[in-house]
């Protein structure tokens, strides 16, 4: 039986910054099964972010392991956590991160040009054609209204069709229609691309489109649904 693509075992994360440590996670324990969507929900400073920063191996926990396909990214060299990051993992952002000098297509292309793969330029059209953004290929992002630019990221986050897909607030800026279209292609992602999603969000309507809902309060579960 093949281990679960994501897992937290009783991660805590504590921040020291010359003062009082700030314990920001405390014991989290999560599995997370291939082509599920999973949200995370609370407020601002519950520990959403910083729970997605250590599932993407972006941060590590300071006690605990975080697992992706049974392998502890605390085990990992530097060269191996930059392979795992680049090609096996995609970052949603509520700012949406895309690069002002380039176009929408070499946004997209990009994970795929740092990781040195092959096709970057017909994998980007692909993922533009199924946020349904080909025409804006040559556009720069101040040309494009939020939701576009939310389409993009999420074209660039799924170019290299990752194992992993975290999402922050990834429709916080963006009017109901344009939040609408996000959330189905976060959902399409699972479905079509087989992406394990985790998604963190203020919004009920959000949430709603996962298989489960996770409840943080204070750096603590407080309740599954």
């Amino acid at each position: 039986m093949s281990p679960p693509r994501l897992e937290l075992r009783d991660v805590s994360k504590i921040y020291r910054n010359g003062g009082q440590p700030l314990t920001v996670l405390h014991e989290i324990s999560l599995t997370l099964a291939s082509g599920t969507i999973t949200a995370l929900l609370g407020r601002s400073g519950c520990g959403k972010t910083t729970l997605l920063n250590l599932a993407g191996a972006m941060d590590f926990p300071t006690s605990g392991e975080v697992l992706i396909d049974g392998r502890s990214t605390g085990s990992l060299g530097e060269a191996e956590l930059t392979a795992l990051r680049r090609r096996r993992v995609g970052f949603v952002f509520q700012s949406f991160q895309l690069l002002p000098t380039l176009t929408v297509l070499e946004n997209v292309e990009l994970p795929l040009l740092l990781a040195r793969r092959a096709g970057a330029t017909e994998a980007a059209r692909d993922r533009l054609r199924w946020v349904g953004l080909e025409g804006k290929a040559g556009s720069l992002p101040y040309q494009l209204s939020g939701g576009e630019m939310q389409r993009v990221a999420i074209g660039r986050a799924l170019v290299h069709s990752p194992d992993l897909l975290l999402a922050d607030e990834p429709t916080g800026n963006l009017d109901t229609a344009s939040g609408n279209q996000v959330l189905e292609l976060l959902r399409e992602s699972a479905a079509r691309y087989g992406a394990t999603v985790l998604l963190a969000t203020h919004s009920t309507q959000a949430a709603a489109i996962a298989g489960r809902r996770i409840h943080l309060r204070d750096g603590r579960i407080e309740a599954i649904e």
